[in-house]
């Protein structure tokens, strides 16, 4: 190893993780000593577990093995960070070891926060309460969506933002709709989608187009009503209402069937760094995705504080920025305030049909193709169930970054019905 070669740690083996490692393989070529710490066995393509619940798409094909994603000449330390120490450039691992790095990449993704609801853990994949948020339960998602029978009541809750993917808890609701529609059962049910939030969706545009979406399957939509415990042999859930006259009055519905997004928070190793803000995120710059106190310390993905919808989308548009700016960093030069908050939520309203929500700081609207982005369309479901997979294994995690650029001067007013 040359004596002047710069270490680089990425903490994190997910979509984040690999896409900057393979970034920096491409452009630095074996400049840099990079490892990715990561504890995982398998690396999932967590977009497709809503298709999976849906019975549209195989688990399978979501999995590979985490370690046969790391670039060539990049080191895979399977162990996960414990604790941080930025003034002295290491780290420490939960099995004791230490790594020191001359640059940081911090994006480990979030934790999935089941034990936050009274009584879930102990009956979740069973008594018909499912989540796709875990690839282990997606498959019991659409088991329960197929014993689904004349009168049953289904609820799909959704949880207190930030959480990573904000449409998912949404796009499962419409499938499922969608299903009994076609089963001749949707007019005999009672669905259900609770929300934390006040409003169905962040973007006003695209929330205008799901209460329609909404509205057509008969979905009774309550806001700021927040699950927040289950008990599932009886089949009760029990929720808050967070806002209004109501205020903090618990409201008990039964189910037969509830989808279930769970409260989501960083790792309790980040939360407890003086990387974290007092809310248990990083903090990075908007635009350069550069840690606000520790120059050669990135971060990307749902770990971080920016305000943008945690989405592998995202992801896509702050791994190479996060790469650029490290090579800036280490020759002098300066920092590219290349991501503008660039998100993407390919919303499934039903089987083979999307609308592609693309957006960024502000909830700008700004799409990539030039068609209007309100619609519903087949083209939108191709691109979600073959198009982007085929991208994220074949391109993103292989460190290619040419894309179209998405339209940052859309106007909805200026714009064709098509």
């Amino acid at each position: 190893m040359a004596e002047n070669m710069k270490h680089v740690v990425i903490v994190g083996g997910g979509a984040a993780g690999v896409s900057v490692a393979a970034r920096l393989r491409r452009l630095a070529g074996g400049a840099l000593d990079i490892v990715i710490v990561d504890p995982s066995e398998y690396h999932y393509y967590q977009p497709a577990l809503t298709l999976v619940g849906a019975g549209a798409y195989q688990l399978a094909k979501t999995r590979r093995a985490a370690q046969s994603l790391a670039p060539s000449g990049v080191k895979w330390e399977r162990d996960a960070a414990h604790s941080f120490d930025p003034a002295e450039n290491r780290i420490t691992l939960a099995s004791g070891k230490t790594l020191e790095y001359d640059y940081l990449v911090v994006c480990p993704g979030v934790d999935l926060n089941w034990e936050k609801i009274e009584g879930l853990t102990q009956t979740l994949g069973k008594n018909g309460v499912c989540s796709n948020y875990a690839p282990d339960q997606a498959e019991y998602t659409w088991e329960c969506l197929q014993n689904i029978k004349a009168g049953s009541n289904v609820l799909f809750t959704q949880a207190p933002l930030p959480f990573k993917c904000p449409g998912a808890p949404q796009k499962i609701a419409y499938l499922a709709a969608d299903y009994l529609r076609k089963k001749d059962l949707l007019e005999r049910c009672d669905l259900r989608f609770l929300t934390h939030g006040p409003a169905i969706f962040g973007v006003p545009f695209f929330a205008n187009e799901l209460v329609k979406v909404a509205a057509r399957y008969d979905i009774d939509v309550r806001y700021q009503h927040n699950l927040v415990s289950i008990d599932g042999p009886a089949k009760k859930a029990v929720f808050e209402i967070v806002g209004g006259e109501e205020q903090g009055k618990r409201v008990v519905m039964d189910f037969d069937m509830i989808h279930v997004t769970p409260p989501q928070s960083p790792p309790l190793a980040i939360q407890s760094s003086s990387l974290a803000n007092e809310a248990g995120w990083v903090e990075v710059n908007h635009n350069t995705m550069q840690h606000v106190t520790h120059e050669n310390v990135f971060a990307l993905g749902d770990v971080t504080a920016t305000p943008n919808s945690k989405t592998a989308a995202a992801v896509r548009k702050q791994a190479p920025v996060v790469a650029r700016n490290i090579l800036n960093l280490m020759r002098g030069g300066a920092l590219d305030a290349g991501y503008d908050g660039y998100a993407s939520c390919p919303l499934t309203t039903a089987y083979g049909k999307v609308i592609m929500a693309e957006f960024i700081y502000g909830g700008k609207v700004t799409p990539t193709l030039p068609l209007h982005p309100a619609k519903e369309r087949w083209l939108n479901w191709w691109i979600k169930v073959t198009g982007l997979p085929l991208f994220y294994w074949h391109y993103m995690l292989k460190g290619r970054t040419w894309f179209l650029r998405h339209n940052t001067q859309w106007s909805d007013s200026k714009a064709s019905s098509d």
